[in-house]
């Protein structure tokens, strides 16, 4: 479904005059219902940074079959607008990026078929990233945060994460959910809009939240659970609702309050067994002003810190995956794969960011 002879063609431009040394690196992220293109230089400038995203109706979510339509359909005109919006060519461009996991398997599946289908009509190298580590590097990129405790937070993943010894090491998780998975079923459950995001939706009803709800709070060491709230909700939500009890943005407010807790009380601890003062939020969920506010509050209660993005660069993109993969070209560029070779970029929705060897930092 994906013309890409077409593009090839249409991208085809007069080449800018570019400094030849520059390099340029264009990431395609699909991983979940966004489709994003982003373009980066080795200085860590943001050439564009181009996102469209599969809005689903009310009370629903996104299925990875309707979502890899989605992806098929709009990845040229993204690309186009990613490559003409940087003021750039083909031929400026050193490599090609794509994220190979974790996520959904055919949104993910079509992005790549995409991005191999360019590095073998361009003739550029194809690098393989790490959807979790994309994020990673970009917050600090963005913020200038240097060795932080990150929580990764998002819609697929809940992750508290330090550095050491060339990999970046788990310390905290969910057991079952992700926290962006569970306040995107609960926005169903009150029927809140899937536009901009569930997410968001809920951030500005809990805005007007004024009743503290008792929810279950599950922190178990270092992780965290997220079904028993969730069923909590599934069960009780109509029957609060319709008692008086509460507003749905009591409830909320009271999810945000009661889940944020536990993040921030998971991420201090790691922090503390760390050594460390600062933080770093990623991911889809860290956008939320709360949810920085509250992590704020304990950091410099430390003496330290807190590093945070908004959503150009929280919610899921292609620059992340761009600058994760200049970094990994940067520092490791005798193990890149040569010109057009694809044959080593496969796709996986299980990619834990412990796997990844990160050659890029001492």
């Amino acid at each position: 479904h994906i013309e890409m002879g077409r593009l090839s063609t249409c991208l085809s431009s007069d080449k800018m005059n570019n400094n030849e040394k520059d390099i340029i690196i264009i990431g395609f992220e699909g991983s979940a219902n966004k489709l994003g293109v982003g373009i980066v230089n080795q200085n860590g400038d943001i050439l564009s940074n181009i996102r469209d995203t599969f809005i689903t109706p009310p009370g629903t979510g996104f299925l990875p079959k309707d979502t890899a339509l989605h992806h098929q359909e709009f990845f040229i005109p993204v690309t186009k607008q990613a490559i003409e919006e940087a003021g750039i060519s083909v031929d400026d461009i050193t490599a090609i990026a794509y994220t190979k996991g974790p996520g959904m398997g055919a949104p993910l599946l079509s992005v790549s078929i995409g991005a191999r289908t360019l590095a073998q009509l361009w003739n550029k190298p194809l690098i393989p990233v790490n959807h979790c580590i994309g994020h990673i590097e970009m917050g600090r990129q963005v913020t200038g945060g240097s060795d932080p405790v990150v929580l990764y937070v998002s819609g697929g993943n809940t992750q508290v994460i330090s550095y050491s010894n060339k990999r970046y090491r788990i310390f905290g998780e969910t057991i079952d959910i992700a926290v962006g998975n569970c306040f995107d079923r609960f926005a169903r459950i009150i029927g809140l809009s899937n536009d901009p995001s569930p997410g968001y939706n809920i951030e500005q009803a809990a805005k007007k939240g004024k009743k503290l709800i008792d929810l279950p709070y599950t922190v178990k060491g270092m992780d965290i659970s997220m079904s028993g709230i969730l069923s909590y909700l599934k069960g009780n939500t109509k029957q609060l609702l319709e008692d008086g009890v509460c507003t749905a943005e009591d409830l909320c407010f009271s999810l945000q309050e009661t889940v944020f807790s536990m993040l921030v009380e998971i991420t201090e601890r790691a922090m503390a067994h760390c050594g460390n003062t600062s933080v770093l939020i990623v991911g889809g969920v860290g956008c939320n002003k709360r949810l920085q506010e509250m992590m704020h509050q304990m950091a410099v209660e430390r003496g330290g810190e807190l590093f945070a993005t908004d959503q150009r660069y929280c919610i899921d993109n292609g620059c992340m995956i761009a600058w994760a993969a200049m970094e990994e070209y940067r520092s490791n560029r005798e193990n890149i794969s040569g010109p057009g070779v694809v044959s080593h970029c496969s796709t996986t929705q299980r990619f834990r960011t412990d796997e990844v060897l990160v050659t890029w930092r001492d």
